[in-house]
């Protein structure tokens, strides 16, 4: 076969440093579309991008020169000094080291993009710590080897 083909789509979660919520309404804006630009460079389709003050959330057709840890290492370093040097925050913005990276059927796209579309309200009755414990239950990161 000549060509190679792929449809990876990513919802990627990720924390400002020590959850503090950094993310104010007034500047969440600027900030997921600064984050969408720097997707697009590197030939990443961003689908969605939301969250609340203290973390992110964005749904990705991943670029299959690329990996994940790649595209998010630069997502979040790009932003943060942008961040910085913006002046967006009180004080030094960082994100937390890590993150979390789910692949996405395309059958459960608009799913999860209702999900990520849906986050402020999603937060009123659950918290970032009990959100991603479900997740690591529900990707089977809970289990014992």
């Amino acid at each position: 076969m000549p060509h190679s083909f792929t449809n990876i789509w990513i919802h990627a979660i990720w924390a400002t440093k020590g959850r503090y919520p950094f993310i104010e309404n007034k500047i969440e804006g600027q900030i997921y579309k600064f984050i969408e630009h720097q997707f697009e460079e590197m030939n990443c389709q961003v689908k969605i991008i939301n969250g609340i003050p203290d973390h992110v959330h964005c749904l990705f057709l991943l670029n299959a020169q690329k990996s994940i840890a790649e595209v998010l290492k630069q997502v979040k370093g790009s932003s943060s000094f942008f961040i910085n040097e913006q002046n967006l925050t009180e004080g030094q913005f960082s994100w937390q080291t890590g993150y979390s990276a789910f692949s996405v059927s395309e059958s459960m796209l608009d799913k999860v993009f209702q999900y990520i579309k849906n986050q402020k309200a999603h937060h009123q009755l659950k918290t970032f710590q009990e959100e991603n414990e479900e997740y690591l239950k529900l990707f089977g990161f809970n289990k014992k080897k």
